[in-house]
């Protein structure tokens, strides 16, 4: 068998079974159940300080001067 039609046998069966299961995984990762309370918090960071500038620094991060 030629190796060019060995690759693409290949990827026309396991590899395109392991790309959808990785989709299936990214899909199910993304809508577990604890993940909505941080997909909320991520969607207000715009809204956080619209009247004011922030105060004090976000945690993980250092204010430089």
């Amino acid at each position: 068998m030629e190796t060019y039609t060995f690759l693409r046998q290949l990827a026309d069966s396991w590899v395109m079974l392991a790309i959808f299961a990785f989709f299936i995984g990214t899909v199910i990762w993304a809508f577990r159940p604890g993940s909505t309370r941080v997909y909320e918090d991520t969607s207000q960071i715009p809204f956080r300080h619209e009247d004011k500038p922030a105060t004090e620094p976000v945690s993980g991060t250092k204010e430089t001067s």
